[in-house]
């Protein structure tokens, strides 16, 4: 018996074995395979190759900081050149950015993307984009046709293998529906960044779903105004939606999902985790953000001018940033339009032709979201005898219907018809969560959003800006910009500073009671736009008063500014802590920039901490470890270092909090929709201020936060053991640059993802947001600085920048993820446009 049951057990270890070697060598095989592909994917970067549709010869050369250098004999071949550039390097983030904005990923990656994909019909954001194209002048149209041609070019002449992506995926650029990219593919680009930065709507519904639970007052307390302000709106919103009966009614024994869910195999993928919290995240900027800063003469060691920006976007695997230097004589459009010379640098967008941030030889700008209310929700009442119309100040009108098919990769093709109002499209049409909160029978939800308008001139004023060379030419060139409002600050060689808000902002009816801050009526006209601020008219500030302005998100708008734009900035705990560096300086130069830009102090911590610390002297937390831990964070600064326990404790103690006072009041449910838009800082820092007893009940306000503290510490005992010592903020905070759609899944997220330990907080100068209600990664670090530079006007080819990734999008190449530790680390590249030496260069022909 004990013999055969060796031989059996011999027999079973050689099959292990044999399957074992077989599972390495296809490993092997697979790794060579890869590797051979890889080199084939990478670009020509050296020697000379043709390029349809130049006319005349053109260099791409790369620095030692991997800048792309683009030197054309005229600025069409340049944009066309640049498009060369964006497609060898980043062709599959081109495919998948135009396939996201026109609602077809679901073509190629099956039903985890399909709610999406409705989304982005719904919003029609493709063909606001044609309508938009169309309205720009002959010189834009055909600067966006010379870059579409260059990628076009790419793809017809190219010599290297296409993306990874393309194979895995088993598609092609275009993917069968005409050309790799088109004109204007670049103006829905301009629209999705629009849509990233430009929108509240998602408060909007965060307040109407809440107020079935919660009185107006109580909303307030847990979504409070900015602070030490009123909410925009008195009007006791609660009454207002209880007597329009606006609600669903619940369905006994049914549990709402939080947001609409894909079908369940592709819902365990994190592709469909993706989809899901990117059709939940659409239409706010809670807690998102970015810095940028100006110094005047007055206050440098140089006599000149200081610019910083850091621009917080989500990370991204490639990143969204791709940094070139255009040069190029002035010349002529095909209709006579005189076209300024080029000779500008810094962060190019792949999918447009220009420099969105960055300097030419004079002038130096940074952008930061101004984040006015551009983005209504109308409640639109559904005629009851006839479900085709919708009630008007007129009288009962038509909503305009349009029937959509969405092809779907291994299903059938997907019918849908949608429909748009007065105001926009009809966006609980595309989102079941909707229909989770209102009674879709009697009402939808439409949209209003700025961005949309045919008169939308962005695109065209990035060209304008790339030929500045003043401060006021700059702010000149950004007077016809549209959407997303941005808060600019520029400074120029000779020494002039500014900051300008430059954007559409809506003017308001002054009886309009609700101002935006959650949806209106849409039969009544008093809730109608009444037109826009005029340029002039949006803030500004020439820094003359202190030496310096600064913008953080923060309200940007001076004591007694007559116009009313949004309630919804974002908390001033960054602004306050750049002021804090700015003044704390006499004479700053570049290091002080920079040292300013990875400041990982939070003012937000400092706020919070001792009100919990008071609490839990007098119900003290049941944890072993809680004396240990306490000890820490009585001595605890708020500096938010990756390398430290005291972050990692304090963060996961606000979570616990967080849950245990705000769940019982409004539900798991409702939780879970709004907690990844709301961290709820603000209003817990009030519930305990307060000691609000309502809030807090069944327990006191002190007993909540010895209990937090306890979760607090059995979860991070789990998760890292009980020795304290070991706690690191960088082990559950790391910052995660994540591919799309391969980021997150077991097998390819080593090769597509970068990842690395980071800092900072959704509060600190160094940002490192992150989403609390994510039960897979709550403290991952996922939106943070997409670069940072830094501008001295004083020697401008001493510019320098960073951003987390690498140039190259080709997850093979050694120029991927080359730039994440200097990135996480604080230090930064040059960014010249005489650089010295070339590492390599390309010489491109005309056919």
């Amino acid at each position: 018996m004990g013999d055969g049951r060796s031989k059996q057990q011999g027999r079973w270890l050689r099959r292990g074995l044999n399957a074992s070697a077989a599972a390495v060598g296809l490993a092997l095989l697979a790794g060579s395979v890869a590797a051979v592909y890889g080199i084939s994917a990478q670009p020509q970067l050296d020697g000379q190759q043709i390029l349809m549709g130049l006319h005349d010869q053109a260099w791409v050369r790369r620095d030692a900081a991997d800048v792309t250098h683009v030197r054309a004999a005229s600025p069409q071949d340049a944009w066309r050149t640049l498009g060369f550039v964006h497609a060898q390097e980043r062709g599959w983030q081109l495919e998948f950015n135009r396939r996201l904005m026109q609602g077809r990923l679901s073509e190629i990656l099956g039903p985890a993307t399909l709610e999406l994909d409705k989304l982005m019909r719904t919003l029609d954001i493709h063909a606001a984009a044609r309508r938009q194209y169309h309205a720009l002048p002959a010189s834009v149209q055909e600067a966006l046709g010379a870059y579409s041609e260059g990628i076009a070019a790419f793809y017809a002449g190219r010599s290297q293998a296409v993306a990874p992506e393309f194979a895995l995926l088993g598609t092609r650029p275009g993917g069968g529906h005409g050309s790799a990219w088109e004109p204007e593919d670049c103006v829905g680009w301009a629209l999705m960044m629009a849509l990233d930065l430009g929108g509240n709507w998602g408060n909007e519904f965060a307040r109407l779903n809440l107020l079935q639970v919660l009185s107006t007052e109580q909303l307030w307390q847990l979504m409070p105004a900015y602070p030490g302000e009123a909410p925009a709106t008195a009007t006791d919103l609660a009454a207002l939606y209880r007597g329009l009966g606006v609600y669903r009614e619940a369905v006994p024994g049914k549990t709402a999902q939080a947001w609409p869910a894909p079908p369940a195999a592709a819902v365990r993928t994190a592709l469909a985790q993706w989809a899901a919290a990117a059709v939940q995240d659409m239409g706010t900027n809670d807690g998102k953000g970015s810095n940028n800063w100006v110094v005047a003469g007055s206050r440098t060691s140089s006599g000149k001018p200081l610019l910083a920006n850091d621009p917080h976007l989500g990370l991204s695997a490639p990143a969204i940033w791709y940094f070139a230097h255009l040069q190029a004589p002035g010349g002529k459009a095909a209709d006579g339009t005189e076209l300024a010379a080029l000779d500008v640098a810094g962060a190019t967008l792949p999918g447009m032709p220009f420099v969105v941030l960055g300097r030419t030889r004079e002038v130096a700008w940074g952008f930061t979201n101004t984040n006015p209310d551009v983005q209504d929700l109308y409640l639109e009442q559904i005629d009851p005898g006839d479900a085709g119309r919708y009630r008007t100040p007129g009288g009962w009108e038509r909503f305009v219907e349009r029937e959509e098919i969405f092809k779907v990769k291994g299903q059938p093709d997907v019918k849908l018809t949608l429909r748009s109002t007065r105001h926009g499209p009809v966006i609980s049409d595309a989102q079941a969560q909707y229909a989770q909160v209102i009674d879709t029978r009697r009402y939808a939800l439409a949209l209003r959003w700025a961005a949309l308008d045919t008169d939308n001139r962005t695109v065209e004023a990035g060209f304008k800006a790339n030929g500045a060379r003043t401060v006021q030419e700059l702010f000149e060139a950004f007077s016809i910009y549209h959407s997303p409002m941005q808060s600019i600050v520029a400074a120029d060689v000779q020494g002039h500073i500014g900051f300008k808000a430059a954007g559409k902002v809506p003017v308001r009816a002054a009886d309009n009671d609700l101002r935006g801050v959650a949806p209106a009526p849409g039969w009544d006209a008093r809730y109608d736009w009444q037109g826009w601020l005029a340029y002039e008219q949006t803030p500004q500030d020439d820094g003359s008063a202190r030496g310096f302005v600064a913008t953080a998100n923060q309200r940007v708008t001076a004591p007694g500014y007559a116009h009313f734009l949004t309630q919804d900035w974002s908390l001033p705990y960054r602004h306050q802590r750049i002021e804090q560096l700015l003044s704390a300086g006499d004479r700053h130069d570049a290091d002080s920039m920079a040292a300013i830009q990875n400041d990982v102090q939070s003012l937000a911590t400092r706020a919070l901490l001792p009100g919990l610390l008071s609490a839990v002297r007098d119900v003290p937390s049941r944890h072993a470890l809680a004396p240990q831990a306490l000890a820490l964070l009585e001595g605890f600064d708020g500096h938010m270092d990756k390398n430290r326990a005291e972050p990692l404790i304090f963060a996961v103690w606000a979570d616990e909090l967080t849950r245990g006072i705000v769940i019982p009041r409004i539900g798991e449910q409702r939780f879970a929709m709004t907690y990844g838009k709301r961290d709820y800082r603000a209003g817990i820092e009030g519930i305990l201020a307060r000691n609000d007893a309502w809030w807090c009940a069944p327990m006191s306000c002190a007993q909540q936060a010895a209990a937090a503290l306890t979760r607090t510490l059995e979860r991070l005992q789990a998760l890292y053991g009980p020795d304290m010592g070991r706690w690191r903020w960088g082990r559950a905070h790391p910052a995660l640059s994540a591919h799309r759609p391969f980021g997150g899944a077991a097998l390819l997220a080593p090769v597509f993802d970068v990842r690395v330990a980071s800092s900072g907080d959704s509060y600190t100068v160094n940002v490192g947001q992150y989403l609390p209600g994510d039960a897979k990664g709550p403290f991952v670090n996922r939106h943070a600085p997409s670069l940072r530079a830094i501008y001295d006007l004083a020697d401008l080819e001493s510019s320098r920048f960073i951003y987390q990734t690498g140039q190259s999008g080709l997850a093979f190449s050694p120029r991927y993820a080359d730039m994440r530790d200097e990135w996480a680390e604080g230090r930064y590249r040059p960014l010249r446009m005489e650089p010295g030496r070339w590492v390599h260069s390309l010489k491109l022909m005309p056919q």
